[in-house]
């Protein structure tokens, strides 16, 4: 990352309830660093919609950083700690309270306590948002996706022959939460006109899926040595042939190895990001025409986004 935003990231001061949540999460999780939290925050202001209310504009930022909590604790326990059971039950936590759990056999007690917390801070945060009676269901089953998403990977992971690109490219960018991100700033856009929101959500389709291919390119190696096989450039790798399932033991030093030079090998992570470039220049020349929301400033701001992912290669 250059060094003035490295330094930006991290001398950034994350407001209340997310600092306290930020400790809390080191103490009873502590699978990722504090710079993640601090990355997402920073960044968010690149991709608010510009129809925010001012005066909301650091409250959407928060919200929107517990949330990226709340799924990453999810996405963690799937994808890296293989704990479907306490997966299971996180998952009933915005739908079903009442009905998790705690005493299941196999449940991580302390850590599903600790997502019904992040859950409660996320909902009293948002209790007070001018439009959140209006767009709650839509951001309800925008979630849903998101938990698809990971469940679906979850179940690639157990049965690696199954992995393609098709199935990622539906599913996966789910996990990005582009929707439910796009959710909350519209609960605090009072000026936003609901005659836009066809036109915003067609574009969002093809954001998330940029968002997406910048996280495969900068995580598959991380997610390769922690047994995850669903970024994009393993899958791709996978589906041509130029690795197979026989190779993936993220016990096996030597065999990771002998993937990831695959994979670089072959330009692959390339191919992706190449493809990222085409869906920007698709995107930008869309003709879709918004009065209250700028589409073009949030389509510009995926550049930054890019770059921020980039730049944290190896930091999250």
């Amino acid at each position: 990352m250059p060094p003035d935003h490295f330094s930006q990231v991290a001398a950034t001061i994350l407001p209340e309830p997310v600092d306290e949540l930020a400790d809390e999460y080191d103490d009873v999780v502590g699978d990722r660093d504090r710079f993640l939290w601090q990355w997402i925050y920073t960044l968010f202001p690149s991709f608010t919609l510009s129809c925010v209310s001012s005066e909301h504009a650091e409250t959407v930022r928060a919200q929107k950083t517990i949330l990226t909590m709340f799924v990453t604790l999810l996405d963690d326990l799937a994808e890296v700690g293989h704990d479907r059971e306490t997966f299971e039950e996180a998952c009933q936590i915005p739908y079903r309270s009442e009905t998790v759990n705690l005493d299941r056999d196999g449940v991580d007690a302390d850590q599903l306590r600790f997502i019904q917390r992040v859950w409660g801070a996320f909902e009293r945060g948002i209790e007070d948002a001018p439009r959140r009676d209006e767009y709650k269901d839509i951001f309800d089953c925008d979630l849903r996706q998101t938990l698809t998403a990971i469940d679906y990977s979850c179940v690639v992971n157990d049965h690696v022959e199954m992995a393609n690109i098709a199935g990622i490219e539906h599913y996966d960018p789910h996990n990005m939460l582009m929707f439910p991100y796009a959710d909350i700033d519209l609960m605090y856009s009072p000026a936003f006109d609901a005659a836009d929101l066809a036109a915003l959500r067609s574009v969002i389709w093809e954001l998330q899926r940029m968002a997406r291919i910048g996280n495969w390119t900068t995580t598959w190696e991380r997610e390769l040595r922690e047994g995850d096989y669903t970024a994009g450039p393993v899958v791709y790798a996978l589906e041509n042939g130029f690795v197979s399932s026989d190779d993936l033991d993220p016990d096996d030093e030597d065999a990771i190895a002998r993937v990831t030079t695959t994979i670089e090998e072959n330009d692959i992570e390339d191919r992706f990001i190449a493809e990222w470039h085409r869906r920007y220049d698709a995107v930008t020349n869309r003709e879709e025409r918004t009065e209250s929301v700028d589409i073009e400033s949030l389509v510009d701001g995926m550049r930054t986004v890019l770059a921020y992912q980039l730049a944290a290669r190896g930091l999250k």
